[in-house]
């Protein structure tokens, strides 16, 4: 019976953000979830009364990505970027920009996977333009939304080999 995991949330400087989890899982099949598109609808942005509206995925250096999910009476909400490092299974590292920018300047995000023993310790980076904006975000459920998306990815892991 494994122990429920929690979401540790430090700030490794003004402008950081980092959440670490650890799952009971291979790093490979961590990795999977994070750039696969069935995989990562599976997870990511769950919402109420939200549904997926686009996922696309070009996982090389300079290809893009794109997140769109639709929402109660007819919101959109939209992201995506580039990425800016690809190093499968350890790494990947992309620019994130919101459609409708709800803190100012946009950020850099950074997935490190680290496997010890089967399990694996995922580090989300967040990196932003501004203190105002870390901060904002810190402020705003964004950090509740990623525990929660974490949550389902543990129970999705439990079902992939």
């Amino acid at each position: 019976m494994s122990v429920a995991q929690t979401l540790k949330v430090t700030t490794p400087s003004d402008t950081e953000i980092a959440m670490i989890r650890e799952f009971d899982a291979p790093r490979r099949l961590v990795w999977r979830t994070l750039v696969e598109p069935p995989l990562i609808q599976r997870w990511m942005g769950q919402m109420p009364g939200w549904s997926w509206g686009e996922c696309s995925v070009d996982l090389r250096v300079g290809g893009k990505y794109r997140y769109v999910w639709n929402g109660p009476d007819g919101i959109v909400m939209g992201m995506g970027g580039v990425y800016q490092e690809i190093s499968p299974p350890d790494r990947v590292v992309a620019t994130e920009e919101w459609d409708d920018p709800w803190f100012p300047g946009g950020s850099v995000v950074s997935y490190t996977l680290v496997e010890k023993a089967g399990r694996t310790t995922l580090t989300l980076g967040i990196k932003y333009a501004t203190k105002d904006a870390r901060d904002g975000v810190l402020e705003s459920p964004a950090v509740s939304g990623v525990s929660s998306g974490f949550d389902l990815l543990a129970e999705m892991l439990k079902t992939l080999a």
